[in-house]
């Protein structure tokens, strides 16, 4: 792993510990300024919304003006989305604060494209390793973000929370000093040969599976980890033991990352993924087994393994379905599919949790796990048949 791989790591360090920051305390701000109980979880829809409405433009701007410019103007965005936060936070304007979580989301919609740059700057057969690289930099996230949480919660800010919005504004500074150091090479214009329509690149069986895959495995974890926090204050557990609960899930997202990728190269991107949603039924399953602490932490930490097994495999699977010069519209295509279903998510989260309850939101989830399984083993013979001839052309 080279420096540049090293440096776009912990800028994934820094978006991802503001992430676990906003997912400890936006569902309860919700809580707090949200007008009714349907409403709570809209300042992360918004989030995420935002995160959407991203995706394509991220990858096309990052096409004509350069990743790491890309990278900065969207620091710049999530900072300023930051500030409006605080300030929204100082007035108890809850539509406000939603227009400043919409601008972090679309801060982090540009962020969400580090993994694809690392492949860019990596050395040659070191991709897999290159996305573990970068997704490690969660584990950083996973500790800072729900104890900055916990300590910024009564900071004398005027408003309870609002500590947490300036701290955020802080790392989105600091990421913009480390992009400064970053050299990433451009993204090619052209393509040798013709190059296909976004539509053909989409129903490539391979493109299909990453996707299918990416989507179940994101929107899943989200509405999960969204509804966590509000479920555990519902059992009687304090703001900290949540927190906790968050902290030990983001490990599981990303600790993982230090073998990931060891075990993409050695078992393939396709088996990992289906161990992943292996592990996310048996999340579910825990979920329903009991609401103790104990069920809470070791639900939502293999919730965050199958995740990275799923997600990272998914985006490395991703890299085979499109040529150079496809890079921009195959990576836009999959960043909206997924983060809509994601945008979908945090929609449902706080609906699902507080009318249907605990339990059957958790129900609901396993018929989508088993989605994401059954792409896998049926388009399988697809792929190999639509990739066999590409081979022998080749040899």
């Amino acid at each position: 792993m080279n420096r540049d791989v090293w440096l776009l790591a912990l800028c994934q360090a820094l978006l991802n510990t503001g992430n676990v920051l906003l997912v400890s305390v936006n569902a309860l701000i919700g809580q707090q300024l949200a007008p009714a109980t349907h409403w709570i979880t809209l300042p992360v829809a918004c989030q995420f919304i935002g995160l959407m409405l991203a995706t394509i433009p991220a990858s096309l701007i990052m096409a004509r003006i350069g990743r790491r410019n890309g990278f900065v103007l969207g620091n710049l965005v999530g900072l300023a989305g930051a500030l409006l936060c605080f300030f929204a936070l100082q007035a108890s304007a809850f539509a406000l604060f939603c227009l400043g979580t919409g601008l972090i989301g679309v801060g982090i919609g540009f962020g969400m494209l580090y993994r694809f740059a690392a492949v860019e700057v990596c050395n040659t057969g070191y991709e897999s390793r290159a996305i573990s690289m970068v997704m490690l930099g969660g584990v950083i996230a996973a500790v800072l973000g729900p104890n900055l949480a916990v300590h910024t919660r009564e900071l004398e800010w005027g408003a309870l929370f609002s500590g947490a919005f300036v701290v955020l504004a802080g790392l989105y500074l600091l990421a913009l000093l480390l992009l400064s150091q970053v050299r990433i090479p451009p993204m090619p214009a052209k393509v040798a040969g013709h190059a296909r329509p976004v539509r053909d690149i989409i129903l490539q069986p391979r493109f299909l599976m990453a996707v299918i895959v990416a989507m179940v495995s994101y929107a899943v974890m989200n509405l999960l980890m969204t509804a966590t926090p509000l479920a555990m204050a519902r059992c009687g557990y304090a703001f900290s033991s949540a927190a906790n609960v968050i902290e030990w899930h983001v490990l599981g997202m990303f600790l993982p990352s230090f073998f990931t990728g060891h075990l993409i190269k050695h078992f393939g991107e396709r088996r990992l993924m289906l161990a992943g949603s292996v592990l996310m039924l048996v999340c579910i399953g825990i979920n329903l087994h009991g609401q103790s602490e104990w069920h809470f932490w070791s639900a939502l930490f293999l919730l965050g393994l199958g995740w990275n097994w799923m997600f990272i495999s998914a985006t490395s699977y991703l890299t085979g379905a499109y040529r150079d010069g496809e890079k921009a519209k195959a990576q836009a295509s999959n960043e909206f599919l997924v983060f809509s279903t994601v945008t979908l998510s945090a929609l449902a989260a706080g609906w699902l949790e507080t009318t249907l309850g605990w339990a059957t939101m958790n129900v609901l989830m396993i018929p989508v796990v088993i989605f994401a399984l059954l792409a896998l083993v049926l388009l399988e013979p697809l792929r190999r048949q639509s990739e066999e001839p590409a081979v022998q052309q080749q040899v």
